[in-house]
């Protein structure tokens, strides 16, 4: 993907939708009834599998070991599927909002990167006032005195504050006390901003329900010519973790509006306490939002642009603390506890996560190597009736990521090699760190951000 954010200076026009509306529920329902109906097939050629399975582990134990291999795996993917076939981006009611925003960011020892951050804030095409707030949280590097230097040279109104007190959540519950405006954006300080980015997050949310908080802004990598890892990230941000966030703001529940980039309404923040104490803040923030009955959306338009890690060691760290976050929130706020039924299942279904990723770190990576000895009583033909499923999603979805890169004057870069190893191993990749993720969190073992 070509990601070195050089914008057309023209805005495009959104077109008004002509296709037919299909209410939210029934779009709800027609998934169900499509990836049931999946389930079923799987089911019924699975039957000799599961036999064969049951000779070695019993039963029940083959049932648990083929569900989370295969079953739940084909029914959630079947479900996004006919989301993101049927859903249909709710028209932008003003194109150029004028209100003003603050963006917060929270910065740890960021001196080469935070003047390019500031930078890219400078060039946004937004006709409202846009207010900076750089919390620095105790950094022993120059931040402090390049962003200074920054905002006198691009003429940006930056208040820099003072955080002593280590973490993240600190920080930004720091710079909440100073927000004077009725919408903040949250950015990373490593996190570069298309040029229409604060445009089209404010627009979505000025054209949202009154009950809408928040918007999650569209995240991808920025580095991914580094190295083969940086790669594969970048097809995860710009499949994988945008067609699940397009999915869940189809039905007005992104999951989470993450710290990185995402826009909210100040007094939403404020009613929930700010920014708790978790590894995964802003995930915990996300579902006490909701918790409230305010709903989350997705701009897909809304692009940011980040650098992702590009050591397996980062990478991991990383993953393992979404992963934690996720157990966090979850923790937080039961599923059951949410008022709005449509997050109410996307909550219910993190709750399956930790399974599929034990049955797939335990069962389906020791599956794989008996394979290759020629015993296929746990991977075998079988367990690929679910790539097909994937790649049809990854497929819808590429195919309006390309749309909406046109619109932003943005190219698909060439990464073949990265997205191959990324449908075909990524996923054992990360089903072990995430439950590694799980076993540090069971564990209280101690919180690592870096």
């Amino acid at each position: 993907m070509n990601t070195n954010l050089s914008f057309n200076q023209s805005s495009p026009e959104i077109k008004p939708r002509t296709k037919a509306y299909i209410p939210v529920k029934y779009k709800f329902i027609i998934g169900h009834i499509v990836a049931f109906l999946w389930l079923c097939f799987s089911v019924y050629v699975s039957v000799p599998w599961v036999f064969d399975l049951a000779h070695l582990v019993s039963f029940p134990l083959s049932v648990v070991i083929i569900a989370g291999l295969a079953y739940i795996p084909g029914y959630l993917t079947a479900f996004l599927v006919v989301s993101l076939l049927l859903d249909r981006q709710p028209p932008l009611k003003t194109e150029y909002p004028d209100k003003a925003v603050t963006i917060l960011i929270a910065a740890r020892n960021e001196a080469d990167k935070i003047e390019n951050t500031l930078k890219y804030i400078a060039k946004q095409d937004y006709n409202g006032e846009i207010r900076v707030l750089l919390v620095d949280n105790g950094s022993t590097d120059q931040t402090v005195e390049k962003a200074r230097r920054a905002a006198m040279r691009l003429g940006l109104d930056v208040t820099i504050l003072k955080e002593e007190k280590p973490g993240k959540f600190h920080a930004l519950n720091k710079g909440l006390q100073h927000v004077s405006t009725d919408l903040m954006i949250t950015l990373d300080a490593d996190t570069l901003l298309h040029r229409s980015a604060v445009r089209y997050l404010i627009a979505r949310i000025e054209s949202a329900p009154v009950n809408v908080c928040a918007v999650a802004g569209a995240v991808l990598v920025r580095n991914s010519r580094e190295n083969l890892l940086a790669r594969i990230q970048e097809w995860d941000y710009f499949l994988a973790i945008a067609s699940i966030k397009r999915m869940q703001g189809l039905y007005q529940g992104t999951l989470v509006a993450q710290g990185a980039y995402s826009l909210y309404k100040t007094e939403a923040i404020r009613e929930v306490g700010g920014w708790p104490d978790a590894i995964g803040e802003d995930i915990v923030l996300s579902w006490r939002l909701l918790e409230k009955g305010w709903r989350i959306y997705f701009e897909p338009h809304a692009v940011a642009f980040t650098d992702v890690p590009v050591s397996w060691v980062h990478f991991c760290r990383q993953r393992s603390r979404w992963a934690r976050g996720m157990i966090e929130a979850l923790k937080a706020v039961k599923p059951w506890q949410q008022p709005q039924l449509f997050v109410k299942y996307l909550t219910m279904v993190n709750l399956l996560l930790p399974y599929l990723d034990t049955i797939y770190t335990l069962c389906w990576l020791p599956g794989l190597i008996l394979a290759f000895f020629g015993y296929y009583y746990i991977v075998g033909p079988m367990t690929l009736l679910v790539v097909p499923l994937t790649l049809i999603a990854y497929w819808v979805l590429y195919q309006y990521q390309r749309s909406v890169f046109r619109k932003l004057d943005l190219k698909i870069r060439r990464n073949r090699i990265g997205f191959v190893v990324f449908v075909l191993f990524y996923q054992m990749i990360m089903s072990p760190v995430s439950f590694w993720g799980y076993i540090q969190e069971l564990a209280r073992l101690r919180r690592v951000w870096e």
